[in-house]
């Protein structure tokens, strides 16, 4: 079976999402880059164009695949720690660009170094 998206789940994950803000769908069409009206065709059951998903998921913060039905689960469905703290950092409005790459450096570096430690101790103990 092809994969699909899940429009009502995405449409009820934005309007948990709208309500615990408290956003009118106007707001959240604003603060998510997309025309008030994509919003509203999704309440009566219509797909977002793809822009519009990517959009959405992003605002929400939440990976896409979360809204996908019929697809294969991919084999490590974990996301690595640093993929996940890339997803939190580009989602904050706080922060500009140049300080989201320059903390994703970081915890590059840093993963590299815990990486690399971790190999030094198997190391070790194999020799």
């Amino acid at each position: 079976m092809e994969g699909r998206m899940d429009a009502r789940r995405l449409h009820d994950a934005l309007d948990a999402q709208r309500r615990a803000r408290g956003l009118s769908w106007r707001q959240l069409a604003e603060q998510a880059g997309v025309s008030p009206s994509l919003l509203s065709r999704m309440g009566n059951g219509q797909r977002p164009d793809l822009d519009g998903f990517i959009a959405l998921v992003q605002w929400l913060g939440t990976p896409a695949e979360e809204f996908m039905v019929g697809h294969e689960p991919r084999p490590d469905p974990a996301p690595t720690l640093e993929a996940q703290l890339a997803l939190l950092l580009r989602a904050r409005e706080d922060l500009s660009d140049a300080d989201k790459d320059y903390l994703l450096d970081i915890v590059g570096a840093t993963m590299r170094r815990i990486k690399a430690g971790q190999q030094d101790g198997q190391d070790r103990q194999e020799g």
